[in-house]
């Protein structure tokens, strides 16, 4: 027999899933209690307000991405290849989920300059995803300057194509990312052997 869920797992499950479907700003608590079949004093026993449901939300979704990135890291693949999985990795994410992207860039974009904390949970997520092309680039080259450089340009092509495969519902931009940061690698290869 299968374990009832926690009222606060309920709550974040089915918040998640509408903040995923609609965004975050769209989403009201009287509908999360509503779908949840949550009682509004548990709501509020779980969750003292809608930013700190938004801060559990974002802060699973970051424990899950910082958990996947660190087995790629620690993996004894070549960075190269696995760079190249990364990227297909999103395609697949944005196939399987209707072309919506990152949620944190979602919420970013809807913010305001109250919510300090759903703010800085986003500067968070994205420093450890720059952090881990940083990671891959200090792998392949020696000097620490040229492997930052190289991993901030990679950060930046996959956050537009992530943006931007969001906005056309297409593939083509991850698809294209993935080739110029397999350019930009190269490049960074041959300058570094000259």
């Amino acid at each position: 027999m299968k374990p009832k869920s926690s009222a606060r797992d309920r709550i974040l499950s089915v918040a998640a899933e509408l903040f995923h479907r609609h965004g975050y700003k769209e989403v009201g608590i009287n509908e999360i209690i509503e779908k949840s079949k949550t009682a509004k004093a548990t709501f509020y026993t779980n969750f003292k307000s809608k930013e700190k449901l938004g801060e559990a939300w974002l802060n699973r979704i970051h424990d899950a991405s910082e958990k996947s990135r660190e087995k790629l890291i620690d993996a004894e693949t070549p960075a190269l290849q696995i760079l190249t999985k990364y990227f297909r990795d999103l395609e697949k994410h944005l196939k399987n989920n209707h072309y919506r992207g990152c949620p944190y860039t979602n919420t970013a974009a809807v913010l305001s300059d109250e919510e300090t904390s759903l703010i800085a949970q986003v500067h968070q997520h994205k420093d450890s995803v720059r952090k881990f092309f940083r990671q891959l680039t200090k792998r392949e080259f020696s000097s620490t300057k040229k492997a930052n450089q190289l991993g901030d340009r990679l950060f930046l092509l996959y956050s537009g194509a992530t943006t931007e495969s969001q906005n056309l519902q297409q593939l083509w931009p991850v698809k294209a990312a993935l080739e110029t940061c397999k350019d930009l690698w190269q490049n960074a290869l041959d300058g570094e052997s000259s």
